[in-house]
């Protein structure tokens, strides 16, 4: 079979029998994504015994390494840059207001980790190499394990110029990557270990901590209510709603007046006559104080519907490019169209519509008013279903050339061989997320950044299962049944169990329980804290909405990754130092 179609036989095999194994649950709980990387062992070594698949010689990659390989690392780019697009919008408010603490939790994971790697080199537990290259596993770390290996292959190398036995003194380039295979599967296991011992020890709601991470995003503002007023006190007789305070200060919104079997639509010019029945729509205390101004609440009344009226309910999205970026008010959709906005949803979270407000690409508009004067709104808004709906493939690809670029930036760090880089996942995440923030500013709004739901999904599950399946297959086919039964491979495993566990059950039990982290954003840390999109993955299929946890992964992603990369040189340094 050729090499080509047999590599997309066996990747597809190990997707299919990972998502069912993946879709097994126990009380609710499952492996998930994470389910197709043990699969990819099983393929991977089977296609190594029956059909000679080979991944590596001692001359390195073969073809098929490098297919593999290529693939691999594309598949983890997408997933990584869809994140990026997925959080970008709320990432830089949410870095302000819990980046220090997140970040600051995840430097002593790290410290943790790399002091227990340590400890088992100096008490002899496994020499250099194979310290560094379980450490990589068990944080399940790709790029860490590059730096690692080339350290080791320069230190080889100048101990074999010197006539020193390179290998005898822990310097053998082809335990790096043995000893990470061993640690790597059971490494992600224990990541999903930790988020579900947390659930289980906390006795964690996973609805309600879906809402309190969507009360916390909206900066701590009450929910929007409504309420229903009649006009009973004379002091507001004859007044325009414009004379309102809580209009005046767009604390609240008037959507519609009823006034005998009348429903009017508000505007600032209307004037207020006895016995009208206004709808409120606001914070809760801003509602109660203008109830308590003007009148007395009205329950049970159709002002919360437009049945028997010729004014309709609807919502408008917003996807015209020429109203992206404008202010509500510089619109003056109330006066153009004789229509008023209610509500905006954004993202999930419903606001007031203010007239400072800055429409985004994909808002919602909760407007009332006559079908006509509706239908003339949506034109000026967009309101395209197809626009809406569609993904862009411009902005991917830009951003991906952007990410890639970025990526191979070097980062020269003093004392160490070779120099730091965010790599094929760091820099496409940190350029998408800027890309999401602010390419619309950037591109004067010429180029859509926004990514719909579906699309971000397709993208972040095609690029995830690839890169797990062939991280398994690969595993499987370089002897990973072979050095777990009969070579160092239970010595290795049971080391990296302790350098992921250990440090991750540690501190997400205090950042849960001191911090008051929210579970969703902590589980996001904790991924992100091993830099591990198959955690995510898992973390991502804890709620319906996976922004929580992409969240708390994209904030510390950027620190952790160069950390993550410089650990393992320095953990050398370290050891040799120390010889």
């Amino acid at each position: 079979m050729a090499t080509i179609p047999f590599l997309t036989l066996a990747i597809s095999i190990a997707a299919v029998l990972g998502i069912l194994l993946g879709e097994v649950r126990y009380r609710g709980i499952g492996l998930g994504i994470g389910g197709v990387l043990f699969s990819g062992i099983f393929v991977g070594h089977f296609a190594h015994e029956w059909f000679d698949l080979t991944i590596r010689t001692a001359e390195g990659a073969t073809a098929a390494g490098e297919i593999l390989g290529y693939v691999q690392e594309f598949g983890l780019i997408l997933f990584v840059y869809a994140i990026g697009v997925q959080v970008g919008p709320s990432f830089f408010s949410s870095l302000r207001s819990m980046g220090a603490k997140l970040i600051g939790w995840v430097l002593i994971i790290i410290l943790m980790g790399c002091s227990i790697a340590l400890i088992m080199h100096f008490v002899g537990y496994v020499k250099i190499d194979a310290m560094v290259g379980m450490y990589s596993g068990a944080i399940t770390n790709t790029p860490a394990l590059g730096a690692a290996n080339q350290m080791i292959l320069d230190m080889q190398q100048v101990l074999s110029a010197q006539g020193i036995d390179a290998k005898n003194q822990g310097f053998d380039q082809f335990v790096v990557p043995s000893a990470y295979a061993m640690a790597y599967p059971f490494g992600v296991c224990g990541i999903l270990l930790t988020m579900i011992l947390l659930r289980i020890i906390f006795r964690v709601d996973i609805a309600k901590a879906g809402q309190e991470y969507q009360e916390a995003k909206s900066g701590g503002k009450p929910a929007i209510k409504t309420v229903n007023v009649i006009v009973t006190h004379p002091d507001y007789f004859g007044k325009t709603l414009g004379q309102l305070q809580g209009i005046k200060d767009e604390s609240y919104v008037i959507s519609r007046i009823k006034r005998g079997n009348d429903l009017i639509v508000p505007h600032h010019e209307t004037v207020i006559a006895e016995g009208d029945i206004l709808h409120l729509v606001g914070a809760e205390p801003q509602l109660n104080r203008a109830v308590e101004r003007m009148g007395e609440k009205a329950d049970n009344v159709f002002t919360t519907t437009t049945r028997g009226t010729n004014k309709i309910v609807k919502r408008i999205v917003v996807t015209n490019n020429s109203v992206i970026g404008k202010h509500i008010g510089d619109l003056h959709l109330e006066e153009r169209f004789d229509i008023v906005a209610s509500r905006l949803f954004r993202a999930g979270v419903q606001f007031v519509p203010t007239h400072d407000m800055r429409l985004q690409f994909g808002d919602y508009l909760n407007v009332l008013g006559t079908a006509e004067n509706i239908e003339a709104a949506a034109k000026t808004l967009g309101n395209s279903d197809t626009e809406l709906h569609k993904v862009a493939m411009l902005p991917i690809f830009i951003g991906l050339i952007l990410g890639i670029l970025l990526g191979s930036i070097p980062i020269p760090v003093s004392g160490v061989p070779a120099p730091m880089k965010l790599g094929v996942a760091g820099g496409p995440l940190v350029m998408a997320i800027l890309l999401a923030r602010f390419g619309g500013t950037w591109t004067g709004n010429r180029i859509r950044w926004y990514m719909p739901a579906a699309g971000l999904s397709a993208l972040r599950e095609i690029g995830i299962t690839l890169f797990l399946s062939i991280v398994g297959i690969c595993a499987g086919a370089n002897g990973f049944w072979y050095t777990l039964t009969e070579g160092p491979g239970v010595q290795w495993m049971l080391g990296g169990i302790f350098i992921t566990f250990i440090p991750l059950f540690v501190v997400g039990f205090l950042a849960y329980k001191i911090s008051k982290i929210n579970y969703l954003v902590l589980c996001g840390m904790i991924a992100g804290s091993m830099t591990d999109p198959p955690a995510l993955a898992f973390a991502n299929g804890l709620h319906s909405n996976p922004e929580a946890s992409s969240l708390g992964y994209a904030t510390v992603y950027p620190v952790t990754m160069f950390l993550r990369i410089l650990s393992p040189q320095v953990m050398i340094i370290i050891a040799v130092l120390a010889m």
